[in-house]
């Protein structure tokens, strides 16, 4: 069967550029990669046969060839081993990124530098409880923390004293190795020295090859004023210590408030329940309420009814993001007294005759509550 023409395979006309060439191979490879196709005998066929004429007019010399003379001007047993082989293996690394999510270049690694492979340090996380206090006031403190220190024995080389770490043999001290799959080249961390690209034939017996020691450390962490329930404070570099000489990691200080015995917070509002006399609500007066910075003065009126709530501006938290205060929220109970006294009794008894004798106009609620009551039952 007759070989089909290079270019009408690519879709591309005989002056296309360069660039137009790999970019209709490129679209066609991801369209019928074997992978992409596994049950398509088809779509195989078409990958083999784009990909051979890739191979032919990416390279200069194969293409000019090819024009001149067809396909008896070009060697079927060149391969990809030819001329052509950095132009197709451009083109494959930028298919292979997109295949696999590695935003192009990732097959072949050209243009990486060799090496052992850096890795940043893993962040930590430290919870630390404080008041509700310390929270609206701020507050400074010290906390300590898991560290990594360099070994004393081995100087941070993780070998034993009088020996030193030894290249590895299956990266070659580069960190790296490189997979061959099929078409696919694969480069990924090796797996015997770990992206070091040492090894440690006799391990530090302080360190047992690590390297370094882990002990505490005491940081001074500074509470900013306002701050809130599960907010974090990061301290930078002061987590895990990077690998192959990457940076460290940061910690993250997560707050925790306890639960006040008074005071409910809700955002930077405060809420408080403040438990009055019978005679007080009734009368009305002057009450003190609690805040955090001492105690505030407010009247209620006479009348006034439990679990009403009054308002005292500016007495809540100032927020960490805020430029004002936040309010208290003074919730009343009107509180029943209990063990009373014979005498209390009386004048509660004749309090009551008295109240009922004046009617509804002393007992509002009653007296909608009772109409409510009877339309209801007639």
């Amino acid at each position: 069967m007759a070989k089909r023409d290079f270019y009408e395979i690519l879709g591309v006309a005989k002056n296309a550029s360069d660039e137009e060439i790999k970019k209709s191979y490129r679209k066609m490879a991801m369209k019928h990669h074997p992978d992409r196709n596994p049950d398509s005998k088809g779509a195989e066929e078409k990958f083999k046969e784009a990909k051979e004429a890739y191979e032919m007019l990416s390279d200069p010399q194969k293409r000019e060839a090819y024009d001149r003379y067809g396909h008896a001007g070009v060697d079927p047993n060149m391969g990809a081993g030819g001329g052509g082989a950095g132009g197709f293996a451009d083109a494959f690394g930028d298919i292979f990124g997109d295949i696999f999510g590695g935003g192009g270049g990732g097959g072949g690694g050209r243009g990486r530098s060799a090496g052992p492979q850096v890795y940043r340090g893993a962040d930590l996380r430290y919870n630390l409880e404080i008041t509700l206090e310390q929270a609206a006031h701020g507050y400074d403190t010290t906390i300590r923390v898991p560290s990594w220190d360099e070994c004393n024995s081995c100087h941070g080389s993780g070998a034993k004293p009088g020996t030193a770490p030894v290249t590895c043999t299956t990266c070659a001290g580069h960190g790296q190795v490189r997979m061959q799959q099929g078409f696919f080249s694969i480069q990924q961390t090796c797996p015997k020295c770990h992206g070091s690209g040492k090894i440690v034939p006799e391990p530090c017996p302080t360190c047992a090859g690590a390297g370094r020691l882990k002990r505490n450390k005491t940081l001074e962490v500074k509470i900013p004023e306002g701050i809130d329930d599960s907010m974090r404070i990061r301290s930078t570099g002061n987590g895990e210590p990077g690998m192959n000489g990457g940076p460290p990691g940061d910690l993250y200080v997560e707050i925790h408030i306890k639960p006040h015995e008074v005071f409910k917070r809700e955002g930077d509002d405060l809420h408080c329940e403040m438990p009055i006399s019978f005679a007080k609500a009734a009368l009305g007066g002057e009450i003190e309420a609690p805040t955090l910075n001492g105690k505030a003065s407010f009247v209620i009126p006479e009348g006034t009814q439990s679990e009403k709530t009054f308002r005292l501006r500016g007495k809540g938290i100032k927020g960490v993001r805020s430029g004002y205060a936040g309010d208290l929220f003074c919730h009343v109970i009107v509180e029943t007294p209990i063990k009373l006294t014979d005498k209390q009794k009386d004048l509660l008894r004749e309090f009551e005759n008295l109240t009922n004798e004046g009617g509804a106009k002393h007992s509002p609620q009653t007296k909608t509550w009772k109409d409510k009551v009877k339309e209801f039952f007639d």
